[in-house]
């Protein structure tokens, strides 16, 4: 998928756990590690606005588009 998900480069950046994220943005752990391992086919823009709150990011920081070969 053309689309990069960077939320754990953010967690990291932030020193930041998925479980305090999940608590923070109001996602379960289940949909945040879809959304985490690039398995998720949508995000909702309140769900990345949350996420980009939570972080104090932009969602440039999340999504990556990564051209395919």
């Amino acid at each position: 998928m053309p689309i990069r998900i960077n939320v754990d480069v953010m967690l990291a950046k932030r020193k930041m756990s998925v479980t305090e994220l999940s608590e923070r943005v109001g996602i379960t752990m289940a949909n945040l590690s879809i959304l985490k391992n690039g398995k998720a086919k949508a995000i909702r823009f309140s769900t990345l606005e949350a996420i980009c709150k939570a972080l104090d990011c932009q969602p440039g920081d999340i999504l990556e588009y990564v051209p395919e070969e």
